[in-house]
């Protein structure tokens, strides 16, 4: 394991491959789902031992409402298991839980959830979870021009800080590393902002493939990256 000097503040998983692992093995989609969702609890707890304080997952992009009926409904199933019961697990081992994304559309017992996962857990030390549901990268950035304008403030007054400064849960750092499954090279719209200096691992495995031992191995590899900002 990486010294801890070269452990990243915030590490990034997008979850890619839940279908195409179920496919392969002859499963049912939700089965997928399910079975990304086991492997998740892993590599949350192998990130967070090891140091790692934020850890964000892209668990419901805006664009996939337009799956199929039966698909959606099973991810909100794993959601309100999330946010109704496992929330109880999370709290109890330290974790503070925090959702970005917007709340339009989100059924309202999802949301009444949501509302109260976050309230539950906010004195939690161990790791910030940032759940990012109903999420889009781009609508975030849409989302914070717009409370700036609420606020009033000057074009003139307008700064990179300021800007980050009213993001969904601004004190959520940038990202040190994303991790994307699947063998797919692409952000698909996650954390477009946070992302602006990030390293990126792209995996071959599904994600319902992902083990603590994967966890080690991506920290080891950005250990031996050298990090430029633009100097």
């Amino acid at each position: 394991m990486s010294d801890q000097a070269d452990i990243p503040q915030h590490v990034g998983y997008i979850l890619d491959g839940n279908r195409r692992w179920a496919k392969q093995h002859g499963l049912p989609t939700y089965e997928g789902h399910l079975a990304g969702y086991n492997a998740l609890q892993d590599v949350i707890e192998a990130t967070s031992d090891a140091g790692v304080k934020y850890i964000s997952f892209y668990t419901f992009s805006t664009q996939n409402w337009n799956r199929a009926e039966d698909e959606v409904r099973g991810i909100m199933s794993l959601i309100r298991r999330l946010f109704k019961s496992d929330i109880k697990r999370l709290v109890k081992e330290g974790y503070r839980v925090v959702v970005m994304g917007s709340r339009e559309g989100v059924p309202e017992d999802i949301v009444g959830y949501i509302e109260q996962a976050e309230e539950l857990s906010k004195k939690g030390t161990r790791a910030t979870l940032a759940v990012c549901f109903n999420y889009g990268g781009q609508e975030e950035i849409v989302r914070a021009a717009r409370r700036l304008v609420e606020q009033g403030v000057s074009a003139e007054d307008i700064t990179i800080d300021s800007f980050a400064g009213v993001l969904d849960h601004p004190e959520v750092p940038p990202c040190d590393l994303v991790v994307r499954t699947s063998g797919e090279l692409r952000l698909s719209d996650y954390m477009l902002w946070r992302a602006a200096y990030s390293e990126f691992i792209f995996l071959e495995k599904f994600w319902p493939e992902m083990t603590k031992e994967d966890v080690s191995v991506i920290l080891d590899e950005y250990s031996r990256r050298g990090r430029r900002f633009g100097g």
